[in-house]
C-alpha cells in the first residue's frame, strides 16, 4: 500500500484553515511519525502546524514513520523534513536541534509529544522498566527542551503533551507519574523562561481514540470511554492538535504556565439536567 493511500482518519476533519496562524514559524514536533491507520497526537500536530504555514521538523525514532508524515505534509503543499533521534539520549537531542537549525536556519516552536506506556502498576514493573518510562515520558522533554532553549528567540512557544491520567485516583502507573512530572516541568519552565519571552504550556490528552489508545487497549473500550465524558462524544488526535495550535500561536501570546485539559469534559457523577425545550424568558432586573 502506498504511504499516501487515502484514509479519512489521517486527514483533519476541520481542514480548510483560511488564515494561517503559524506562517513564518519553524516547528519541531517529537514523536510525530505516522504509524498505522489511526493518527497519533504528534502526527496530527505536525500536519496541522504545516497546514497553518509552519515549516515542520518531524522527529521520530523510526525513519519510516517520520518519512510517512513528511510525505503527507508535502503532498498537501506544506514544508517538512524528517529527523531520526532517540529523545531519551541527550546527545541525540543536541544533534536534532542542531540539524533543525542547519536545515531551516531557525527554531521558534517546540512540541514535546513523545510518550510510551502500558497499564502496569507502579509496583508491578521492574526498576529498569520504571526508569525507562520516566526517561521516555518525562526526561525526553527535558533533554530536547534544554538544547532548544539557547536557540529559541523571544516570542517562541513550547507545548508539552500530558494526560488526564495524572488526575486519576489510581491504581498508580509509572506513565501517570511521569506525566505528572511533565506538568510540573511545564509550570517551572514557564516561570524560568518567561523573562526571555518564551511561553510554555501543556495539553492534557483525554480519552481520545487514536494510535496510542489502539495500541494499548481493546476497541471494546471505546464506548465506555466515550460515555465517561461530559459531552458523551469521542475525541481524536485532531482535537488535541487544534488545542496545541492555539497555545503555540500568537493568539495565546499572553498565556503561559497553563495546563489545558482536552477531554470532552470531566466525568459526570450526577443525573443529567432536564432537556432544553425552549428559551427561557428574560427576568427583569430589580433595583
Amino acid at each position: 500500500m502506498s504511504p499516501l493511500t487515502p484514509n479519512p482518519a489521517l486527514e483533519d476533519p476541520l481542514a480548510g484553515v483560511g488564515e494561517e496562524w503559524m506562517a513564518g514559524r519553524t516547528a519541531l514536533v517529537t514523536g510525530a511519525g505516522q504509524n498505522g491507520d489511526l493518527p497519533g497526537v504528534g502526527y496530527a500536530i505536525a500536519r496541522l502546524l504545516a497546514a497553518h504555514g509552519a515549516r515542520v521538523a518531524v522527529l521520530d525514532r523510526s525513519a519510516e514513520a517520520a518519512d510517512r508524515t513528511v510525505a503527507r505534509i508535502r503532498a498537501a503543499g506544506g514544508v517538512a523534513i524528517p529527523l531520526v533521534a532517540d529523545v531519551t539520549d541527550d546527545v541525540a537531542c543536541e544533534r536534532a536541534i542542531a540539524e533543525v537549525i542547519d536545515r531551516f536556519g531557525a527554531l521558534d516552536t517546540l512540541v514535546n509529544n513523545v510518550a510510551s506506556g502500558d497499564r502496569a502498576g507502579i509496583f508491578e514493573v521492574t526498576p529498569e522498566r520504571f526508569e525507562e518510562l520516566i526517561d521516555i515520558n518525562l526526561k525526553s522533554a527535558w533533554h530536547i527542551t534544554r538544547h532548544a532553549v539557547p536557540v529559541l528567540p523571544r516570542g517562541s512557544a513550547i507545548v508539552n503533551i500530558s494526560s488526564v491520567g495524572v488526575r486519576a485516583r489510581g491504581p498508580g502507573m509509572p506513565y501517570c507519574v511521569a506525566k505528572a512530572g511533565i506538568e510540573n516541568f511545564t509550570e517551572g519552565a514557564a516561570t524560568t523562561l518567561g523573562p526571555q519571552g518564551i511561553r510554555v504550556n501543556c495539553v492534557e490528552v483525554g480519552a481520545i481514540w487514536g494510535a496510542f489508545a489502539a495500541a494499548n487497549m481493546d476497541e471494546s473500550m471505546r464506548e465506555p470511554r466515550r460515555q465517561s465524558t461530559t459531552l458523551k462524544t469521542e475525541g481524536s488526535a485532531w482535537d488535541i492538535a487544534h488545542a496545541t495550535l492555539f497555545l503555540l500561536s500568537d493568539r495565546a501570546r499572553w498565556i503561559t504556565g497553563q495546563i489545558l485539559a482536552v477531554d470532552g469534559g470531566p466525568p459526570s457523577y450526577f443525573p443529567p439536567g432536564p432537556p432544553i425545550t425552549s428559551v427561557p424568558k428574560s427576568i427583569p432586573a430589580t433595583v
